[in-house]
């Protein structure tokens, strides 16, 4: 299911700002996951003691903590926290557990192990997620999602020291042995859609300094970047992202046609990307790899794939062998009209790299994403199941045994819907979900892709699919008239199966609860002063937006022509988006165009076709920026 044109996770309360601003209902964080008290857990995060004997479970839903004990895979203790879990850090010494709980405002729960007693909650940022603590314990390294930066928190008298700017979506984070490097995983890629190149990075964080040392660009379509893992020596980071072949016609979706699933390896001690290698094998996909792990003896490399249920054992020193046989790839790009390389294959083009060196493990769980590794063992949360799958790695012929948190809860339709949403089995040889290209929680993936519902050659940016069944029709050329349609297209056309009712009704449901998120250009829940300013503008007839994006839904569902046609579209007029969370949409215009909103107002805009704006002083037009950036 794909959708393009311009433009779950965490469940919270109504947010009235947001309501009064857009008319449409506002959680303060990302909707989709099932209230607290329901029954349901989606454990998200997993944290291990150092001994082994437990292990830290975060339940998203269920707003707690679960101690479970890992030689019995007993039950020990469950903690309620003061917000929705979405990370978890062990002090050195066990003695505390640093929680994060994401929200617009979030929070890090700090707990006491030996009671689960709240010591402190100190503040973090937007949708605070993936802390990492320091070897000494002294320095907590969070990130904070959608505030694109990472916060640097001192745990001994200050609570906070400053806040490092990253690239996008700051998802995950590692740091070496000797504390010295922070490796992060930006979620997605920060500019155009419509470059040559368009990829993630990973920023390497230099902790002494405070400052990004450098940014290391991952290979043409790499996105959904997701997990970091470190070698024991600190030597190597692995990361987990989906490799799009974005620049291809979606005609098929075997042998990682339109998605391969990577894990690309970073030279730390070089500074420099080393390679990627697929994780799908020739005639079986390996969708959406989330978390990764390495274990203590620099043996075994395990990658969880949270769309085909299963988790894959790498021999790392094998792969590192066989690397070392392999020239260094000369360019990390591919240009964008070329296809993949045929003959003698680079790693990140080979589906048969990893013959040998990696065994996959059927896992009796829905949707693993956090890992952890205790008691010798290998423990993986399964979000959509609320249950553990613990795996012996050293096993001749590994298996997965499961570990049931609660008893077993009937899923709602909205939650079955999310499941299917992020579902590869559902797609031919397991290659993609719904979620391979509007991320997890059903946005989108920054990437222009070229569909064959208006003809070949003119690919347009994914869109997200917030308030996609409220404002029809969908696609950026109104190819769909609703997105009822759209979502029975995209399991046709782009998954490559055919399902019962039931399925594309389960989607319905999940889409139509998607709830927008509050920007974090709100000041203190509120319009700053300059959003103000610019909404003045945006009300303006003279300026004319609002006649095209009025409130609530801020779209008029209409079409036009505003002057961005591109030589192959095979029409010129494109359906207006809405304005609804405009700022996590990025890139803009129905061909990624627009890297920014002030080049939709200024430089993509040279006629005012798209409202009227060239009058506009730079001042005057930063305030409208800032506006529609908190909408």
């Amino acid at each position: 299911m794909k959708w393009c044109g311009t433009h779950g996770s965490l469940m919270a309360l109504a947010v009235g700002l947001l309501s009064e601003l857009t008319g449409v209902r506002a959680n303060d964080s990302v909707a989709g996951v099932p209230a607290p008290g329901n029954g349901m857990l989606a454990p998200v995060a997993l944290a291990a003691s150092s001994e082994g004997a437990l292990v830290y479970v975060a339940a998203e839903a269920a707003q707690a903590i679960l101690v479970v004990e890992t030689a019995s895979g007993q039950l020990r203790a469950r903690w309620s926290v003061p917000g929705i879990p979405s990370g978890l850090a062990l002090a050195p010494d066990g003695a505390r557990l640093y929680v994060t709980c994401a929200s617009p405002n979030s929070r890090v729960a700090e707990l006491a192990t030996r009671t689960g007693r709240l010591l402190r909650s100190l503040p973090a940022g937007h949708t605070a997620l993936a802390p990492v603590i320091s070897p000494d314990g002294q320095t907590l390294y969070v990130c904070n999602r959608f505030d694109h930066a990472v916060e640097v928190i001192g745990l001994a008298g200050h609570p906070r020291l400053h806040r490092i700017p990253v690239l996008r979506e700051p998802v995950a984070a590692a740091l070496t042995p000797d504390g010295r490097w922070l490796v992060v995983a930006n979620h997605l890629q920060a500019g155009r859609a419509d470059a040559a190149n368009v990829a993630a990075a990973v920023s390497i964080i230099d902790t002494a300094a405070g400052r990004v040392l450098r940014h290391l660009a991952l290979p043409n379509g790499s996105g959904l970047l997701r997990g970091v893992a470190l070698s024991p020596d600190g030597r190597y980071a692995a990361v987990t992202h989906l490799l799009a072949h974005y620049y291809l016609p979606t005609t098929q979706v075997d042998r990682g046609w339109m998605n391969s699933n990577a894990l690309s390896l970073l030279d730390l001690a070089h500074g420099e990307w080393r390679t990627t290698v697929l994780l799908d094998d020739l005639d079986q996909g390996a969708a959406n790899p989330w978390a990764a792990a390495w274990t203590s003896d620099g043996k075994l490399l395990a990658v969880s794939h949270a769309g085909t249920h299963e988790v894959s054992l790498i021999d790392a020193p094998g792969l590192l062998a066989k690397l070392e046989r392999v020239p260094p790839a000369p360019s990390l790009t591919t240009s964008a009209s070329d296809p993949p390389q045929t003959g003698a294959l680079s790693p990140p083009d080979d589906l048969a790299f990893l013959l040998g060196l990696r065994r996959r493990v059927a896992l009796p769980g829905q949707g693993p994403r956090a890992l952890t590794l205790a008691g010798g063992r290998l423990w993986v949360a399964n979000y959509f199941s609320d249950n553990l799958s613990v795996i012996d790695p050293t096993a001749p012929a590994p298996t997965a045994i499961a570990v049931a948190l609660s008893p077993p809860a009937p899923m709602s339709e909205v939650r079955r819907g999310e499941s299917l949403f992020n579902d590869a089995t559902l797609c031919f040889q397991g290659w993609q979900s719904c979620a391979s290209c509007h991320s997890s929680d059903g946005r989108a993936d920054g990437l222009n892709w070229d569909l064959l519902n208006d003809g070949i050659g003119n690919p347009k940016n994914t869109r997200s699919l917030l308030l996609s069944h409220r404002t029809p029709p969908a696609m950026a050329q109104g190819v769909r008239d609703s997105a009822e349609t759209a979502v029975r297209a995209g399991l046709r056309h782009i998954l490559f199966t055919e399902q019962p009712e039931a399925v594309p009704q389960a989607l319905d449901a999940y889409l139509k609860s998607l709830a927008p998120v509050p920007s974090p250009y709100l000041a203190g829940g509120r319009l700053s002063l300059p959003a103000r300013r610019g909404r003045r503008l945006f009300q303006d007839p003279t300026v004319g937006c609002a006649n095209c994006h009025p409130p609530a839904l801020f779209t008029n569902l209409q079409s036009y022509d505003v002057g961005t046609r591109a030589p192959f579209d095979t029409v010129g007029t494109f359906d207006t988006p809405t304005l609804v969370e405009l700022w996590r949409t990025a890139p803009y215009l129905h061909d990624g165009s627009a890297a920014t909103i002030q080049e939709v107002l200024t430089t993509r805009n040279p006629q005012d076709r798209h409202g009227h704006t060239a009058h506009l002083t730079p001042k005057q037009l930063e305030d409208l920026a800032i506006y529609l950036l908190s909408l």
